[in-house]
């Protein structure tokens, strides 16, 4: 058209082109209102990718084709996300030292070890700092957090809730569902430095004699064994 001087007929009919397209202007102000929803969602569900966002939106009640909303999930880069190194906050946990009664501090741990079978289970120890009581010792394939709270439940049952709890920066300790419950009960939660064992060191050596006297020294056929140990005449 610049060049030869063509109407718009005449150069769209010379390219296969038609006028419609030509002048169509797309309008990416109804966007807005699918860009305002999809970062609020992210915002709230970070870990989200787009097939669980997706579900969110229809959930919040919104109709959008999921090819419009994934289109803006592609133009907003929230495709490329990379997972970050997890930051922890500063620690700076009290001195160690023995409290002048029960149920001033507890200390827990986790522990590993495997079946017969091979097959690999956890066990959920907590101590009572005052006189080292094993309160609890938990045993099973997999121990979130919310398994963690209800072990703590139990043991508050009879001995009431203790002041603060001492453990290291597992992902089960540092969740949210255990923070909450923590501050519902007034409870501290007070976590050693990062790679400073030595600073839980009650429930640590607890864990010694335990593996040393226990998992070491018997070799268990099943998960839940109701008949007595065998003992393990091998190498540990």
């Amino acid at each position: 058209m610049e060049i030869h001087g063509a109407s718009q007929r005449l150069a769209c009919r010379a390219v296969g082109l038609s006028r419609t397209v030509h002048r169509y202007r797309p309008d990416t102000r109804r966007d807005d209102a699918v860009i305002a929803a999809l970062q609020a969602v992210v915002e709230r569900y970070p870990a989200y990718g787009f097939s669980k966002l997706f579900k969110v939106l229809r959930r919040q009640g919104c109709t959008w084709n999921h090819k419009r909303v994934y289109r803006i999930y592609c133009l907003l880069n929230l495709n490329k996300r990379r997972r970050g190194k997890r930051r922890l906050p500063s620690r700076h946990p009290e001195p160690l030292a023995v409290p002048a009664m029960a149920n001033q501090c507890w200390s827990m741990d986790f522990m590993s070890d495997s079946l017969f079978c091979g097959r690999r289970f956890r066990t959920f120890n907590v101590v009572d700092d005052f006189n080292r009581e094993a309160l609890a010792i938990e045993v099973d394939l997999s121990l979130p957090s919310l398994r963690v709270i209800r072990v703590l439940e139990r043991i508050a049952a009879w001995r009431s809730y203790p002041k603060k709890l001492r453990m290291d920066n597992g992902p089960e300790f540092i969740s949210v569902a255990l923070a909450g419950w923590a501050e519902d009960q007034g409870i501290e939660l007070e976590f050693i430095k990062p790679g400073k064992p030595m600073q839980n060191s009650y429930v640590e050596r607890f864990n010694r004699t335990y593996r040393d006297e226990i998992l070491n020294m018997y070799v268990f056929n099943e998960f839940k064994q109701s008949d007595p140990l065998i003992p393990w005449h091998g190498t540990a």
